[in-house]
């Protein structure tokens, strides 16, 4: 018992070590903390220069293509090159399909294997926006961890060369308390925003905060992510609506009308090290450990992005 008690006290301490280690690294790379939210709004939002167009089409999965990463999702992040993803071999019919939901037909998630619907259409200075809602089930090994999904923008190269799981992209994530965060996924992909140092959110600790202090997003780095300005989700089991506004390599992140984060100066680094504008790619519907219903998927031309700007605090 005595040993017992000794190995959760040094848990525990190893665990306060780390959480001041992140605390510190954030409050170098942000400045001090703070805890004032700010209330944001979209102003000079761009009018459409061309016609909508729907990749989802209510029938089937036409223009998408699935991969599936590890039959055990928990293999994900361990890089053990004994262990292969699915990829495209099975049939994913299980995992991705079109049903009806609420009357009308969604393009459905499963969630337990992870892995992505990736749609064929090489998109650039778009306005895109979908519907989503959470089903009932969540998955291991995030069963017990907020829903989490996600929609990628910009992808490109092969697939799996994320983890054996996703293709290069920017993150406009889909998680519960999270949606709109900022993710650059996969090593080579950067991306410039704004951001506080924010302790009461899980490591990095790092907040969007329109005229906060500038970062450069990069996979595995203490920069990895950059949580939404505000939590602008609807209760799980309703609708939400996603707005992304893209323009070269310049972002916005919109959810239920709210905006919640921006991104700019989106690149790639190349074989020699040089940064390369990203300014166009596919997008990625993921599935990572939560059933998620997509519908209403369209992408319309745009020339100019709207801007963020600040209503007040709170």
């Amino acid at each position: 018992m005595r040993g017992t008690v000794m190995l959760t006290v040094f848990a525990l301490l190893a665990g306060d070590a780390m959480a001041q280690e992140s605390n510190e690294q954030a409050r170098a790379i942000a400045g001090a903390p703070v805890t004032a939210r700010q209330r944001l709004e979209l102003v000079d939002i761009p009018k459409p220069v061309g016609k909508a167009v729907a990749l989802f089409d209510g029938r089937s999965l036409d223009g998408w293509s699935a991969w599936l990463g590890y039959a055990d999702p928990a293999m994900t992040y361990r890089a053990d090159p004994a262990v292969r993803p699915i990829g495209t071999g099975r049939p994913t019919t299980g995992d991705f399909a079109v049903r009806v939901v609420d009357g009308a037909p969604a393009l459905w998630v499963k969630g337990q294997t992870w892995g992505s619907l990736v749609h064929r259409a090489d998109l650039r200075d778009y306005h895109l926006r979908l519907q989503f809602k959470w089903g009932a089930r969540t998955w291991a090994p995030r069963e017990t961890l907020p829903r989490n999904n996600g929609l990628l923008y910009h992808t490109h190269g092969v697939p799996g060369e994320v983890f054996g799981t996703w293709r290069p992209s920017v993150e406009f994530e889909i998680m519960g308390g999270s949606t709109g965060m900022i993710v650059a996924v996969g090593g080579k992909v950067r991306g410039h925003t704004d951001v506080a140092f924010d302790p009461s959110i899980i490591a990095p600790h790092l907040r969007y905060r329109l005229g906060g202090r500038e970062v450069d997003l990069v996979n595995g780095t203490p920069t990895w992510n950059v949580e939404v300005a505000s939590d602008a989700e609807r209760p799980v089991g309703q609708w939400n609506t996603l707005d992304l506004y893209v323009v070269g390599d310049r972002a916005v992140h919109v959810v239920n009308g709210v905006p919640v984060a921006d991104v700019r100066d989106l690149a790639t680094i190349d074989a020699d090290g040089v940064r390369r504008p990203l300014t166009h790619g596919q997008i990625q519907l993921q599935s990572e450990g939560a059933e998620t219903w997509f519908r209403q998927i369209t992408v319309e031309p745009i020339r100019t992005l709207p801007r963020i700007v600040t209503a007040g605090t709170k």
